[in-house]
Protein backbone atom coordinates (compact mmCIF):
# COMPACT_ATOMS: atom_id res chain seq x y z
CA UNK A 1 0.00 0.00 0.00
CA UNK A 2 1.30 3.13 -1.01
CA UNK A 3 1.74 6.47 1.42
CA UNK A 4 -0.19 8.54 -0.79
CA UNK A 5 -3.38 6.26 -0.94
CA UNK A 6 -2.91 6.12 3.32
CA UNK A 7 -4.92 8.51 5.56
CA UNK A 8 -3.37 9.89 8.72
CA UNK A 9 -4.36 7.30 11.79
CA UNK A 10 -5.91 10.33 13.64
CA UNK A 11 -8.26 11.78 11.19
CA UNK A 12 -9.48 8.22 10.28
CA UNK A 13 -10.67 7.74 13.95
CA UNK A 14 -12.41 11.36 14.16
CA UNK A 15 -14.45 10.40 10.89
CA UNK A 16 -15.36 7.29 13.09
CA UNK A 17 -15.74 9.40 16.35
CA UNK A 18 -17.70 12.15 14.54
CA UNK A 19 -21.21 10.59 14.52
CA UNK A 20 -21.28 9.69 18.50
CA UNK A 21 -19.61 13.01 19.54
CA UNK A 22 -22.72 14.57 17.44
CA UNK A 23 -24.87 12.17 19.14
CA UNK A 24 -23.59 12.67 22.37
CA UNK A 25 -23.83 16.88 21.88
CA UNK A 26 -27.69 16.55 20.99
CA UNK A 27 -28.52 13.99 23.60
CA UNK A 28 -26.59 16.42 26.39
CA UNK A 29 -28.83 19.10 24.73
CA UNK A 30 -31.97 17.20 25.21
CA UNK A 31 -31.14 16.06 28.46
CA UNK A 32 -31.34 19.41 29.68
CA UNK A 33 -34.25 20.81 28.05
CA UNK A 34 -35.48 17.56 29.83
CA UNK A 35 -34.48 18.50 33.27
CA UNK A 36 -34.81 22.11 33.35
CA UNK A 37 -38.45 22.39 35.04
CA UNK A 38 -39.65 23.67 31.97
CA UNK A 39 -43.49 22.93 31.29
CA UNK A 40 -42.80 21.70 27.12
CA UNK A 41 -46.82 21.73 27.51
CA UNK A 42 -46.98 25.47 27.45
CA UNK A 43 -47.38 27.25 23.96
CA UNK A 44 -46.47 31.05 24.03
CA UNK A 45 -48.54 33.46 22.84
CA UNK A 46 -47.42 36.36 20.80
CA UNK A 47 -51.45 38.00 21.85
CA UNK A 48 -50.13 38.30 25.78
CA UNK A 49 -49.96 41.85 26.47
CA UNK A 50 -52.34 43.28 23.37
CA UNK A 51 -55.51 44.08 23.11
CA UNK A 52 -58.01 41.04 22.19
CA UNK A 53 -59.08 40.60 18.80
CA UNK A 54 -62.29 42.63 16.71
CA UNK A 55 -64.49 39.53 17.43
CA UNK A 56 -68.09 39.81 16.68
CA UNK A 57 -70.00 36.60 16.31
CA UNK A 58 -73.55 35.66 16.31
CA UNK A 59 -75.03 33.60 19.13
CA UNK A 60 -75.79 29.97 19.55
CA UNK A 61 -79.51 29.50 17.84
CA UNK A 62 -81.61 28.41 20.82
CA UNK A 63 -79.94 29.28 23.81
CA UNK A 64 -81.19 32.57 26.10
CA UNK A 65 -77.32 33.96 25.82
CA UNK A 66 -75.77 36.77 23.77
CA UNK A 67 -73.43 36.32 20.97
CA UNK A 68 -69.56 37.52 21.61
CA UNK A 69 -68.41 40.96 21.24
CA UNK A 70 -65.07 41.98 22.32
CA UNK A 71 -66.30 45.47 23.09
CA UNK A 72 -67.72 43.84 25.74
CA UNK A 73 -64.62 42.40 27.12
CA UNK A 74 -63.60 46.80 28.60
CA UNK A 75 -64.24 46.91 32.01
CA UNK A 76 -64.51 43.34 33.75
CA UNK A 77 -62.56 40.33 33.38
CA UNK A 78 -63.83 37.59 31.07
CA UNK A 79 -62.47 34.05 30.36
CA UNK A 80 -62.85 33.20 26.96
CA UNK A 81 -63.15 29.56 26.00
CA UNK A 82 -62.73 28.05 22.60
CA UNK A 83 -64.49 24.50 22.56
CA UNK A 84 -66.73 22.48 20.28
CA UNK A 85 -69.31 19.29 21.01
CA UNK A 86 -67.09 17.15 18.92
CA UNK A 87 -64.17 17.59 21.31
CA UNK A 88 -63.85 14.86 23.66
CA UNK A 89 -61.15 17.00 25.52
CA UNK A 90 -63.56 19.67 25.75
CA UNK A 91 -66.07 17.09 27.51
CA UNK A 92 -63.16 16.05 30.20
CA UNK A 93 -62.74 20.20 31.18
CA UNK A 94 -66.20 21.03 30.90
CA UNK A 95 -67.17 20.12 35.17
CA UNK A 96 -64.17 22.71 35.50
CA UNK A 97 -65.55 25.80 33.63
CA UNK A 98 -69.09 24.76 35.55
CA UNK A 99 -66.76 25.48 38.95
CA UNK A 100 -65.77 28.27 37.79
CA UNK A 101 -68.67 30.10 36.55
CA UNK A 102 -70.13 29.74 40.19
CA UNK A 103 -66.96 32.68 40.78
CA UNK A 104 -69.16 35.70 39.99
CA UNK A 105 -66.32 38.06 39.92
CA UNK A 106 -65.57 37.75 36.25
CA UNK A 107 -67.10 36.00 32.71
CA UNK A 108 -67.17 33.25 30.90
CA UNK A 109 -67.71 33.66 27.07
CA UNK A 110 -67.53 30.59 25.45
CA UNK A 111 -66.56 31.10 21.28
CA UNK A 112 -68.07 27.30 19.85
CA UNK A 113 -65.75 26.38 17.04
CA UNK A 114 -66.86 25.03 13.78
CA UNK A 115 -69.62 23.32 15.06
CA UNK A 116 -73.55 22.28 14.39
CA UNK A 117 -75.98 24.30 16.51
CA UNK A 118 -77.69 21.14 17.22
CA UNK A 119 -74.70 19.51 18.50
CA UNK A 120 -73.66 22.32 20.78
CA UNK A 121 -77.22 22.95 22.09
CA UNK A 122 -77.36 19.24 23.05
CA UNK A 123 -73.86 19.13 24.43
CA UNK A 124 -74.39 22.36 27.08
CA UNK A 125 -78.07 20.52 27.65
CA UNK A 126 -76.23 17.20 28.74
CA UNK A 127 -73.63 18.93 30.98
CA UNK A 128 -74.73 22.15 31.78
CA UNK A 129 -73.68 25.75 30.39
CA UNK A 130 -71.15 27.69 32.39
CA UNK A 131 -71.24 30.40 29.62
CA UNK A 132 -72.35 34.41 29.98
CA UNK A 133 -72.24 34.27 25.97
CA UNK A 134 -71.54 31.78 23.23
CA UNK A 135 -69.99 33.23 19.99
CA UNK A 136 -70.57 30.29 16.89
CA UNK A 137 -67.62 30.74 14.42
CA UNK A 138 -68.63 28.57 11.79
CA UNK A 139 -65.59 28.31 9.65
CA UNK A 140 -62.89 28.88 12.34
CA UNK A 141 -62.20 32.40 10.85
CA UNK A 142 -62.10 34.10 14.76
CA UNK A 143 -60.37 31.55 16.01
CA UNK A 144 -56.83 32.18 13.50
CA UNK A 145 -57.17 35.60 14.75
CA UNK A 146 -57.08 34.24 18.32
CA UNK A 147 -54.19 32.42 17.27
CA UNK A 148 -55.85 29.26 18.63
CA UNK A 149 -53.85 26.06 17.44
CA UNK A 150 -57.22 23.47 18.43
CA UNK A 151 -59.74 23.06 21.01
CA UNK A 152 -59.73 23.68 23.89
CA UNK A 153 -57.98 26.88 24.40
CA UNK A 154 -58.82 29.43 26.80
CA UNK A 155 -57.84 33.00 26.97
CA UNK A 156 -57.55 35.32 30.01
CA UNK A 157 -59.07 38.89 29.35
CA UNK A 158 -58.42 41.74 31.89
CA UNK A 159 -60.42 44.97 32.29
CA UNK A 160 -58.40 46.80 30.16
CA UNK A 161 -59.54 44.43 26.90
CA UNK A 162 -55.55 42.83 26.35
CA UNK A 163 -55.62 38.99 26.56
CA UNK A 164 -53.33 38.31 30.60
CA UNK A 165 -53.22 34.22 29.93
CA UNK A 166 -53.78 31.82 27.54
CA UNK A 167 -54.19 27.80 28.42
CA UNK A 168 -53.89 25.28 25.75
CA UNK A 169 -55.63 21.71 26.41
CA UNK A 170 -58.26 20.88 28.78
CA UNK A 171 -58.48 22.84 32.07
CA UNK A 172 -57.28 20.33 35.19
CA UNK A 173 -58.49 21.74 38.57
CA UNK A 174 -54.68 21.28 38.84
CA UNK A 175 -53.97 23.78 36.52
CA UNK A 176 -56.63 26.16 37.77
CA UNK A 177 -55.02 26.17 41.30
CA UNK A 178 -51.73 26.35 39.72
CA UNK A 179 -52.01 29.06 37.02
CA UNK A 180 -55.37 30.49 36.13
CA UNK A 181 -56.33 31.31 39.26
CA UNK A 182 -53.77 33.36 39.97
CA UNK A 183 -53.84 34.98 36.62
CA UNK A 184 -57.53 35.73 37.33
CA UNK A 185 -56.83 37.06 40.73
CA UNK A 186 -53.91 39.34 39.05
CA UNK A 187 -56.60 40.72 36.42
CA UNK A 188 -59.38 41.52 39.09
CA UNK A 189 -56.80 43.93 41.36
CA UNK A 190 -55.52 45.53 38.62
CA UNK A 191 -56.48 48.81 37.54
CA UNK A 192 -58.68 49.59 34.07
Amino acid sequence: MSTETQKPAGSRKLFVLLPLLVFLALAGIFLMQLLSGRDLSVIPSALIGHDAPKTELPPLEGMSVPGLNSADFVGKVTLVNVWASWCAPCREEHPVLLELSKDQRFAIAGLNYKDKPENARRFLGDLGNPYRAIGVDQHGRTTIDWGVYGVPETFLVGKDGKIAFKHVGPLSPEAVTATLMPAIEKALAASQ
